[in-house]
């Protein structure tokens, strides 16, 4: 019964949450979260939409890169 646009954003915020530098944490490679979100596709995410991630992936990590924190 979760709306598809909460469905992505839980995605997105997830990608970011891995990859980012946090006060508490070091950013993790984009690999790893991939590997996280393949994982957890089925229980914390909607399969479908890792799998339209995933195709997407590349575009994802340029974009990533592109406004990444120095």
């Amino acid at each position: 019964d979760i709306p598809i646009e909460a469905r992505i954003m839980a995605i997105a915020d997830a990608y970011d949450a891995i990859t980012s530098k946090r006060v508490y944490k070091d950013a993790r490679p984009h690999e790893d979260a991939l590997e996280i979100l393949r994982k957890d596709a089925g229980t914390h995410f909607d399969p479908i939409l890792v799998q339209a991630f995933l195709r997407v992936e590349q575009d994802v990590r340029a974009v990533a890169e592109l406004y990444r924190d120095s």
